[in-house]
């Protein structure tokens, strides 16, 4: 139990509920209770197993154990004893140990094996649960505490010696029915010798982490860097269950027609991922939900293009992936720290939270879009005229393309529209949508009504590195500058 689901009230309240409930429910042998929040002492690991945990949760006590001074500066890069810091100079003052941590468990165990001890427990397991040795009378009988009844919290639930009171049932997940293992045997040419293959297969809601086993044959074999694009191309047709094309390796092509859950291409490892309704389906994908929350949670790269809406935290901490999508909910781009997300359509509120890299690209067609920006981080930009700008710069004016002279995806400060129109016509291809394509045709009526959402700090890094390349192309020497 944690204060995400339980801000402001005490561990011990949820953790007992959930015991209790678990076990009238003949459930509490299949899970692993854990609890954490503020703990400290054996003591305290004592109190929560009596309450029914398996599992204790040491946050600030650890980290203290390794320096911590609890300044709460840690979002703001000036942590006095380098803990939460990546100021070189700040960082060299951190004197913390694997060890300390270390020994500092080794206290804990031992305060936890006295006490138990005293209570009569030789094993954890006897001891989870057992609410009736836990002592209230002294607390009761304090002024602050009249009025209040701990009955229910302290309820040992009647049932039979057959129940589980503790996690000692190990779930079967059913890995050998995996989609994968089908995928990696019809995969084996691309993966053996690199040839190109493709496959098609049903799929179903069943089916979850579709292409992360498949990407981990790749990796074993090809590393990181995979293999060609589109080695591989994986086309589904169905109902995708959660993390469809969880950490996608390159040269993986994964096409889906139909819908999918939460959590697709999580760690987005440098696939591409293409979802698109099915050709039958009614629905006008513009303005309906075709893949589910938390969309490119954590993905480094690669590329995805969504033929419809998404749920919320849609491409949350994501760090390098490229993205069209038809619209999202609340808190998109949040915590983003790279990439380029493209989004035509509607967007929920709190969009940008914590946006501290990266670029996104909202087609504001009503010009509301500012109201529901978080705008503590980040600054809206019109897209600039790019005619103008490639010629600042050398380019040929109306060519958008620049006869690839430029790397319209590394130079965020630059070639907004280029770039635009570049992500939105893969769009059109790989998806067929016919929102992308009536922006394609009419572009220089849609271009003025694209608003860019940038990183103020990420700008300013960027044009610092710009400025640095640029003083070094004047003495004849090229550099490549990144993101």
């Amino acid at each position: 139990m944690t204060s995400i689901h339980h801000a402001g009230s005490p561990w011990e309240i949820g953790l007992a509920e959930t015991h209790q409930t678990l076990v009238l429910n003949d459930l509490r042998g299949r899970i692993a209770v854990q609890v954490d929040g503020g703990f400290r002492t054996g003591r305290d690991v004592i109190v929560g197993a009596l309450l029914g945990a398996d599992e204790f949760g040491f946050a600030t006590a650890a980290l203290i154990s390794e320096g911590c001074i609890m300044m709460r500066k840690c979002h703001l890069n000036t942590c006095p004893v380098g803990v939460a810091t990546q100021d070189p100079e700040l960082r060299k003052r951190f004197t913390g140990e694997p060890e300390h941590v270390v020994n500092f468990m080794m206290f804990i165990a031992e305060e936890v094996r006295e006490l138990m001890a005293e209570l009569g427990f030789r094993t954890m397991n006897e001891m989870i649960g057992r609410t009736d040795c836990l002592d209230t009378r002294g607390a009761i009988n304090h002024w602050k505490a009249k009025g209040l009844d701990f009955n229910r919290l302290f309820h040992q639930m009647d049932v039979g010696p057959e129940v589980a009171r503790y996690n000692n049932q190990s779930q079967d997940h059913g890995l050998e029915n995996a989609l994968d293992h089908v995928l990696i045997e019809q995969a084996r040419p691309a993966l053996e010798s690199g040839q190109q293959v493709r496959i098609e297969t049903p799929i179903r809601n069943v089916n979850r982490t579709v292409g992360a086993m498949l990407s981990s044959q790749v990796s074993r074999q090809y590393g990181y860097e995979g293999l060609p694009a589109d080695t591989i191309h994986i086309k589904c047709v169905g109902n995708a269950g959660q993390s469809f094309g969880a950490f996608l390796a390159h040269g993986i092509t994964m096409e889906l027609e139909g819908d999918a859950n939460d959590y697709v291409g999580k760690g987005l490892s440098g696939g591409r991922i293409v979802v698109y309704p099915s050709r039958s389906s009614p629905i006008d994908p513009h303005t309906n939900i075709i893949i589910g929350n938390t969309v490119l949670y954590g993905a480094v790269s690669g590329e995805c293009y969504f033929r419809g809406m998404a749920g919320e935290r849609f491409a949350v901490r994501n760090s390098g992936v490229s993205a069209v999508v038809e619209g999202v909910g609340d808190h998109g781009c949040e915590y983003m720290t790279g990439g380029c997300v493209v989004v035509i359509g509607e967007t929920g509120r709190n969009f940008a939270a914590g946006m501290s890299g990266g670029v996104a690209y909202v087609l504001d067609t009503d010009g509301t879009f500012e109201r529901r920006c978080n705008l503590a981080m980040v600054e809206l930009e019109p897209i600039a005229e790019e005619d103008a700008n490639l010629e600042e710069h050398g380019h040929q004016s109306g060519d958008l393309e620049t006869h690839g002279r430029v790397d319209i995806m590394r130079d965020m400060t630059r070639f907004d529209a280029q770039r635009l129109h570049t992500l939105i016509e893969n769009h059109v291809r790989y998806t067929g949508s016919r929102r992308a394509t009536q922006i394609i045709e009419n572009w220089n009526d849609f271009l003025p009504q694209f608003v860019k959402v940038m990183p103020v700090d990420y700008r300013r890094a960027l044009q610092q590195m710009q400025a640095r390349w640029r003083a070094t192309e004047s003495n004849g020497i090229s550099v490549a500058v990144g993101y």
